[in-house]
């Protein structure tokens, strides 16, 4: 990829190595035009505020959530051979991986022009691999061009301050020319899906919290051994695992690539998730705006969905859990899913592949409704006992001052990249 309008960066990028963006992986905070007021590291930037140019933002957003052309599935599952595993909710593959292929996660971000979603979750391949693997970066870049929507005029609604933003973070988490990635994940889905994941696999939910089993299971005896459990706290527990490593994933694919552009910037936790998605009370704190539910037994808010854009399976986006269930199918077994023979993919004979998956029928249907909806009944929402949208990860990206780092650190403390960027990507700035 090579064209006459891409700054000298480009190719830089290109050329590092993929273990100097490991071992050059360091957290660096300190942005241009930031200041810390006090203490050892009492510090005024004398630059002004420089924000990301456009290919800049698009190169980190695509690094953390971009299309990385088709998923290759889970070839064969014992139990159930010879059907092909039919876990995956996706058909494409992204820069991270999903536990089981699930993907339900989705990337917003914000600057200073905006809030973006890029929708990229239920994406076809980007592009089809060459003969030697390779991909074209061009196509995953029109890709991500092709996918950005904007929900949100102007910067996050989220104050740099304290509780909004840990103590250690309001100096510079959300400041003016910052490029803030918000990698949310859909724990009703993940948790649904696990549904499925275990009633393939011949297991059932147990109610741990009030010692029951979920009565009407054993109408399905037929189809699964109604003794053998998991706890309802263990699946829930496992499926927040699961989901944070997908989210961490996404900003760690991001944080490389910061490294490889020269750019300043870190993966953290250190925001208020439920003040990010919208569920802070303050109308003047209105984040990315998800609705959610309160109860008086509930400890936290739960979010589950922004209408049209990202809405959880579950009510009210749903009618209730049964409609959930079916709506998973669909994207599974759909146009477009997973599992459609009609489906592109990465195979000599696609369609005998994405067809030779064992669709989820009536009775299986109605026995993963059956336990999702005891679970929104019996307390209140689904998931129980975890959030029904969930973040934990954030990736920040900015221009690095590095007279910050000259004044305070020995020499070292910043790559050749990180030297050679304004010189590299804004020539004449």
């Amino acid at each position: 990829m090579s064209r006459p309008d891409l700054p000298d960066g480009f190719e830089v990028m290109m050329r590092f190595g993929l273990i100097e963006a490991i071992l050059g992986r360091r957290s660096r905070r300190f942005f241009q035009g930031a200041e810390i007021p006090d203490g050892v590291f009492a510090y005024r930037s004398r630059h002004e505020h420089l924000p990301l140019s456009e290919m800049e933002k698009l190169l980190v957003v695509a690094a953390c959530g971009g299309n990385t052309s088709w998923h290759h599935m889970i070839h064969r599952a014992q139990r159930y051979a010879p059907y092909l595993s039919n876990y995956a909710g996706a058909a494409g593959g992204r820069t991270f991986p999903s536990p089981a292929g699930f993907h339900t996660s989705q990337t917003f971000f914000t600057d200073d022009t905006g809030v973006y979603l890029l929708d990229a979750r239920d994406a076809p391949a980007c592009a089809d691999r060459a003969s030697d693997g390779s991909l074209d970066l061009d196509a995953v870049l029109d890709s991500v061009r092709g996918r950005v929507r904007r929900l949100q005029q102007g910067r996050l609604e989220l104050p740099p301050e304290v509780p909004y933003t840990e103590p250690h973070n309001t100096w510079v988490v959300n400041h003016p020319a910052t490029l803030l990635v918000i990698p949310v994940a859909d724990l009703s889905q993940h948790v649904l899906l696990n549904l499925c994941y275990m009633l393939q696999n011949g297991l059932v939910l147990y109610d741990d919290i009030n010692g029951r089993a979920i009565p009407g299971l054993t109408d399905y005896e037929d189809i699964v051994d109604v003794d053998n459990v998991w706890p309802i706290t263990f699946v829930e527990q496992w499926s927040l695992a699961e989901a944070t490593a997908e989210l961490s994933t996404s900003c760690y694919a991001g944080t490389l690539v910061l490294q490889a552009m020269g750019l300043g910037g870190w993966m953290f936790n250190g925001l208020d998730p439920f003040a990010v998605l919208g569920a802070s009370g303050d109308p003047k704190v209105r984040g990315l705006g998800f609705r959610y539910d309160q109860r008086d037994d509930w400890p936290y808010p739960n979010p589950t969905g922004l209408a049209g854009v990202m809405e959880g399976y579950c009510p009210p986006h749903h009618a209730d859990m049964a409609a959930a269930v079916d709506a998973i199918c669909e994207r599974k077994f759909g146009p477009g899913g997973p599992f459609h023979p009609a489906t592109p993919g990465p195979w000599k004979d696609s369609s005998k592949v994405r067809g030779a998956a064992q669709i989820h029928d009536e009775r299986f249907r109605e026995c993963v409704a059956l336990q999702a909806q005891y679970v929104y009944d019996t307390f209140g929402k689904f998931p129980g006992t975890v959030p029904s949208m969930f973040l934990i990860t954030y990736l920040q990206a900015h221009h690095l001052d590095l007279e910050f780092y000259d004044a305070f650190y020995e020499p070292g403390s910043y790559l050749r990249t990180h030297a050679d960027h304004m010189k590299n990507w804004h020539p004449g700035t």
